[in-house]
């Protein structure tokens, strides 16, 4: 990869911007995407997107969504000692929350913050740690009492963010990172918005990023309604189950992007996924067709306004909503070419097929 591309995924990745909490991620994209887009635009909830107007009378609207939250906390109640109990924002497997390193978000600045553990050494003639619940796990900033923190400007509704820095590993092919779900699909709207500068399309383009799509899909749910898009395209990482290596494991590093052919949340329309499958077969493309037990912004958006076909461009990574995900490069880059392959073909006629069969 070049220096380009791991610079933007490492600043975007160690944003910190959990749900409802997203102003961080929201100054960036909305900085970056304003030279390359004819104006910016905001949702009710705090959703950015850039307008790319055709020339084109009578343009399809695409919408390329992603999303800028992360997963991460709020505190809860300050407790007598000092330390925190908190609320998840967003799923979390409570195994991997203990002992991490956190970013306490307040009025009056922010603060490192650790979340709890047992050690060993208090386990010993004992039957072992009990199985774990988030609620279980408090989080520690050092205070040394309820009155102090406060003292500090820390109150209920702060937002508690993972902390964590973007490497890569040591054959430059992969990157460990948080949060690439989903700064992934901010990445790729702006690289891909770099790219159509000064470029004409045969649709209009609503780029850009939602809120609050990990506790609810809330922020599609406005945008879609706002921008009332022909096409919505979802560009999200999902769970690789690649670790036993079998080579037809549901999402593996290096297998090309993610074509999400069905969620509980939503059935790809059967024409877009021919259109999509067809068009990565003859551009050479690599995919993956992917089943997902989760959803994603596509699975509110198709059900907005009288229905929007929709569909998920997405990415594997290993081990997401934790601190440390790893995903490999050449799954971005196919995600990105049948991205940039669907905003330069999808003209009037094309999506008129795609939504009516005609």
């Amino acid at each position: 990869m070049d220096d380009k591309l791991f610079n933007r995924i490492k600043q975007l990745t160690e944003i910190q911007s959990t749900s409802g909490f997203e102003g961080n991620m929201r100054d960036v994209m909305t900085k970056e995407m304003t030279p390359l887009v004819d104006k910016i635009e905001y949702d009710g909830l705090g959703g950015v997107f850039g307008i790319k107007k055709s020339k084109v009378e009578n343009a399809p609207r695409i919408m390329l969504a992603s999303h800028m939250d992360e997963v991460g906390f709020m505190l809860a109640q300050i407790l007598d000692s000092g330390l925190f109990r908190v609320v998840p924002l967003g799923g979390w497997n409570p195994y991997v929350v203990s002992a991490q390193r956190f970013t306490l978000q307040t009025k009056k600045g922010n603060y490192p913050v650790i979340s709890s553990s047992v050690p060993p050494h208090l386990l010993r003639g004992t039957d072992g740690q009990k199985a774990v619940d988030v609620s279980d796990i408090l989080f520690d900033a050092g205070f040394s009492s309820k009155e102090e923190a406060e003292k500090f400007g820390v109150r209920p509704g702060d937002a508690i963010v993972p902390d964590s820095e973007t490497i890569k590993t040591a054959n430059g092919e992969r990157i460990i990172a948080k949060a690439w779900d989903n700064r992934y699909g901010c990445t790729l709207v702006l690289d891909v918005l770099e790219e159509l500068k000064g470029k004409d399309l045969p649709n209009t383009l609503i780029a850009g990023a939602n809120v609050q799509e990990e506790v609810g899909l809330r922020g599609a749910k406005v945008s879609t309604n706002k921008f009332k898009p022909d096409l919505f395209f979802a560009v999200d990482c999902s769970p690789a189950n690649d670790l036993d290596g079998k080579k037809d494991a549901n999402g593996r590093l290096d297998g090309g992007f993610l074509l999400r052919i069905f969620d509980p949340g939503m059935i790809m329309l059967p024409r877009l996924r021919e259109y999509i499958v067809e068009t990565a077969d003859a551009k050479e493309i690599p995919y993956q067709n992917f089943v997902s037990k989760g959803g994603t912004d596509a699975g509110a958006a198709h059900l907005a306004n009288d229905g929007v076909p929709s569909a998920v461009i997405g990415v594997p990574g290993r081990y997401i909503h934790t601190h440390q995900t790893m995903f490999s490069i050449k799954d971005y880059e196919a995600a990105k070419a049948m991205v940039m392959e669907l905003l330069t073909s999808l003209d009037r006629e094309t999506v008129d097929t795609i939504i009516y069969g005609k």
